[in-house]
């Protein structure tokens, strides 16, 4: 037994010498080796760690230059209390009362800008940033925009305060080290690694943009606003989303990409708004069975399905039956990244679409413009002798539709309030309603409406036709 053990022994003091003879080779080679720089066009610089002393290189010096560029939020809301009658009856009626919450922000410019999720600053009466080195400043909103739930902060200092670069496009790669940073369930400042899990998710319903960086870095409550860095300390997302049933990390997190966080703070310092771009046409994900009947070898590319007239790709010359393959250079495969490549440029500027139509490829410049119409057209109230009195009505266009919710193809008049106790409410009539025939006369415009109504108080009849979610009622209404 004593033999054996020595001979044990004396194997694992070889094979521990013969590791760290390895390991001082390695350690030399590693120092020896000339320095290498990576572009942030080249790629090929990232290697899998070759020794044991790779392997123990620390993230602490990306740490140490980005995490004073991470901040916490805290926000203060006034909420009413809602109390059961039983309760009041004993306790009286409660008032309002002050609620906290918190989240994260990154500061992207010395001069004490800071951009986090819309969410966390949403109705927020006060608003308070602690910075790395438990300075306080209480923050103004320069820019606010819930479709891409992204705000842009300013906090006043004398001094220049630690920023965060903003990683050039495109740079982030799945299987890339990154660092997710932020203030998690409000215990401090917390940093976790992991990598890039997948880049382009679109089936995350957490913004109109829904174009996420998907990281297994944990993210919890709290990390919302935060930073994702790659491993050149630069910024290539703010976390914005878990995905989770229990409300803690699973190891599903996205990130909002640098792209679009990038427009969206030259908007707030440059426009003071962020005005979003409409292509103007509707997509449709190319499956295998669309691939094979246009020809293609693969499903590839958005199909286009329909075109709005006189937007930016009618006027572009985009076609019915065409498949977008790439946006500036960037491949898309369905609507919302269609949507997000397009929507990162400034309107204004002009964006490239690479097109495969009847088989042959072609490069199509596309003006980067807003919606046509305005959010804020023009509202007619009908009176008169007639079913619609007391109806108030708005003309639909792709501007209006798209701050309301309603789809931005939607054409025609839509009834927008009625007034109790007339004869639109009597014969109801309800918010919502689109108004598409009068008198047995198509309605494109409220124009439509008034010279239909004109000079017809003594009829009795009244045929209209009206659509009502989705369904199309017909009725003859008599007065």
């Amino acid at each position: 037994m004593t033999r054996i053990a020595l001979s044990v022994l004396t194997v694992a003091a070889l094979l521990t010498s013969a590791c760290q003879a390895q390991d001082e080779t390695a350690a030399a080679e590693l120092q020896d080796r000339p320095a290498e720089t990576e572009t942030l066009a080249d790629h090929s610089f990232r290697e899998v760690p070759e020794s044991r002393a790779e392997m123990q290189l620390s993230f602490a010096p990306v740490v140490r230059d980005t995490a004073p560029a991470v901040v916490n939020i805290y926000t203060t809301r006034t909420v009413q209390r809602n109390m059961d009658p039983f309760f009041e009856r004993f306790f009286g009626r409660q008032g309002p009362r002050q609620q906290g919450s918190l989240g994260s922000g990154v500061i992207v410019d010395s001069t004490g800008v800071i951009v986090t999720n819309n969410h966390v600053v949403s109705g927020a009466e006060q608003l308070r940033v602690v910075l790395n080195d438990r300075r306080e400043f209480e923050a103004d909103v320069l820019l606010a925009d819930e479709r891409t739930d992204l705000a842009v902060l300013r906090i006043e200092t004398d001094t220049p305060l630690p920023a965060l670069a903003l990683a050039q496009p495109g740079t982030a790669e799945v299987g890339d080290l990154v660092l997710a940073i932020g203030n998690p369930f409000g215990v401090g400042q917390t940093v976790t690694s992991g990598i890039v899990s997948a880049l382009a998710r679109t089936e995350v319903g957490v913004s109109d943009f829904a174009f996420f960086i998907q990281t297994d870095a944990a993210i919890n409550p709290g990390n919302s606003g935060g930073a994702l860095i790659n491993m050149d300390g630069a910024l290539i997302g703010v976390n914005s989303a878990i995905y989770s049933r229990s409300g803690g990390s699973n190891g599903i997190g996205f990130a909002i990409p640098v792209e679009m966080v990038r427009r969206v703070v030259d908007a707030a310092l440059t426009e003071g708004e962020l005005v979003q771009p409409w292509l103007g046409a509707r997509l449709q994900t190319v499956t295998g069975d669309i691939a094979a009947s246009l020809g293609l070898d693969r499903p590839r590319g958005a199909l286009v399905a329909d075109i709005y007239p006189g937007a930016a790709a009618d006027r572009a010359g985009l076609e019915d039956g065409d498949i977008i393959l790439a946006i500036d250079g960037v491949e898309v495969n369905d609507e919302p990244g269609a949507r997000f490549r397009y929507a990162i440029n400034a309107v204004g500027s002009e964006s490239r679409f690479e097109v495969l139509r009847n088989g042959n490829a072609q490069t199509i410049p596309v003006p980067v413009a807003e919606a046509p119409g305005s959010t804020e057209p023009l509202r007619q109230m009908i009176e008169g002798r007639n079913p619609l009195a007391g109806v108030e009505l708005v003309e639909l266009s792709p501007a209006f539709n798209e701050a309301v919710g309603f789809d931005p193809f939607a054409r025609g008049v839509v009834v927008l309030n009625v007034q109790r106790g007339s004869a639109a409410d009597y014969f109801g009539f309800r918010p919502g309603d689109r108004v598409l025939e009068l008198l047995g006369a198509r309605v494109e415009e409220i124009d439509d409406v008034e010279s239909l109504l004109a000079g017809q108080d003594e009829l009795k009849s009244w045929p209209i036709a009206i659509e009502r979610r989705g369904r199309v009622l017909e009725r003859t209404l008599e007065l």
